[in-house]
């Protein structure tokens, strides 16, 4: 097997698509000789993500680093060669959580159907799931604390995913999901709960995510932030560019929901939310928040946070900056006293800046970089882990915008940003990796977990049984 593969299977681990034990099983079936790329595939074909731009991504990363004299990881290393050396690491519950018997959909009156639907919800809430997965050509499951639980062993029919998938859904809202083959949505409960829906198809049908909404905002400490005081300094500002980031799945609308909160709870401004969909509904306290969905009460990101500079903001949250339209909208809007903040899907400070910048032409990067370097007041990047207790630990990586950050950026020497994570304690910086490191030594997360998510070597030497 090529060294390219103990990489990818580190970054796929580092980006939460999957985790070793389930890595190590995939590598194990695959072809002597096969490449990052047939890894990819294998992860499209069981149905284990859907994100085309983040694999390719991870190829392309892995190829790199395959071709370089770098030593991948020793746990990923073990992944690929052999999987009953992870026999420590956590593997996806794969046990019932509850029985649910699905035989029926077939033929259930459409009277019938959308009382078994909601009730199917509120059992996956239940059970501490935080999502529920309905595919066509799979068994329907949970995801509970970051792992798998089958609520039956049939796999769906491509009329019973779509009938299940549909039933909720409007005859407009079905005409447009027809047309398009995907629709996000947010779902509201009775009880005040909300579940934020994507709906696609595939090549055996239908499927939906269903994502189940905490009812309750929790605040940075109640999610795990250990230095909540740099969070703090960073929402007292009343304009600059706040980044919020991590991987799919790594709670970042979480975060940045808790972030709101906050602001509404301490200070008396005008804040924007421009969401797709709007999952956390927020009640005006101290400040008055106004949401908009893209796509429903506006044509697009950029469109809203284009009329959001004239709607008098004193804050703008956008739910992610996607495209080049929005993100330089969001840069300006930063400059001309407005606190902006925003997620990306990235998984470290140096790549948020990069994906940031390099989306601009060339041409038009010194100016970004000058802007940015001004403007830029913090950037959070989190990622979940296995917790050894059960459940997730949350590691952050905080880069807070200091003269030697400013100028790193400025200057487009982007590579300085690790050192300047670690010589930036007093400021309340931390790297994801002694973030992690941390999580160790409190005993949140186990050996195997820590040496397979500590990238830097000498970080790592610190857990026993590294190399």
């Amino acid at each position: 097997m090529r060294k390219e593969v103990p990489w990818f299977v580190s970054l796929c681990v580092q980006e939460n698509v999957l985790d070793a034990k389930r890595a190590a099983l995939i590598a194990h079936s695959l072809a002597p000789g096969a490449d990052a790329l047939a890894f990819g595939q294998a992860l499209l074909d069981q149905d284990i993500t859907t994100d085309l731009d983040l694999l390719n991504r991870l190829v392309e990363e892995s190829q790199t680093l395959g071709a370089s004299n770098a030593e991948p990881p020793p746990l990923a290393l073990a992944a690929a060669q052999n999987p009953a050396q992870l026999s420590g690491t956590p593997a996806p519950d794969t046990s019932d959580a509850v029985k649910v018997d699905f035989s029926t959909v077939a033929t259930m009156p459409d009277a019938d159907l959308k009382p078994f639907m909601l009730g199917l919800l509120t059992t996956s809430q239940n059970l501490g799931a935080s999502d529920l997965h309905l595919s066509a050509g799979a068994a329907p499951y949970i995801r509970r604390m970051r792992a798998l639980s089958f609520l039956n062993s049939t796999p769906l029919t491509a009329a019973e995913s779509l009938r299940l998938n549909t039933c909720l859904l409007a005859s407009d809202e079905i005409e447009h999901f027809t047309k398009r083959r995907d629709y996000d949505y947010a779902l509201a409960m009775q009880g005040g709960r909300r579940i934020r829906v994507n709906l696609m198809e595939h090549k055996d049908g239908c499927k939906g995510t269903y994502r189940i909404v905490p009812e309750h905002i929790r605040t940075p400490a109640e999610l795990g932030f250990k230095n909540t005081a740099v969070i703090e300094k960073l929402l007292s500002y009343h304009n600059g560019l706040i980044l919020v980031t991590g991987p799919v799945g790594a709670g970042k609308t979480t975060t940045l929901n808790s972030l709101i909160d906050q602001l509404n709870r301490t200070r008396d401004d005008h804040i924007i939310t421009i969401e797709d969909p709007i999952e956390f509904l927020h009640q005006s306290q101290g400040c008055n928040v106004t949401q908009r969905q893209a796509g429903h009460h506006t044509a697009s990101f950029a469109s809203a946070l284009k009329g959001a500079l004239r709607e008098d903001p004193d804050v703008i949250v956008i739910g992610e900056l996607r495209d080049l339209a929005t993100i330089e909208l969001a840069i300006s809007a930063s400059e001309t006293g407005h606190l902006v903040i925003g997620t990306m899907h990235t998984s470290d400070a140096t790549s948020t800046l990069n994906r940031l910048l390099d989306v601009f032409p060339p041409g038009q990067q010194p100016q970004i970089r000058a802007m940015v370097a001004q403007s830029l007041r913090g950037i959070i990047c989190q990622r979940l882990l296995p917790a050894k207790a059960g459940g997730v630990a949350l590691a952050c990586e905080i880069l807070v915008n200091t003269l030697a950050v400013s100028s790193m950026v400025r200057d487009g020497k982007t590579q300085g940003i690790p050192s300047a994570l670690d010589t930036g304690k007093r400021e309340g910086m931390i790297s994801m990796d002694n973030s992690i490191l941390n999580l160790w030594k409190e005993g949140a997360v186990a050996n195997e977990v820590a040496r397979t998510n500590i990238l830097n070597k000498a970080v790592r030497q610190a857990v026993p049984g590294s190399d």
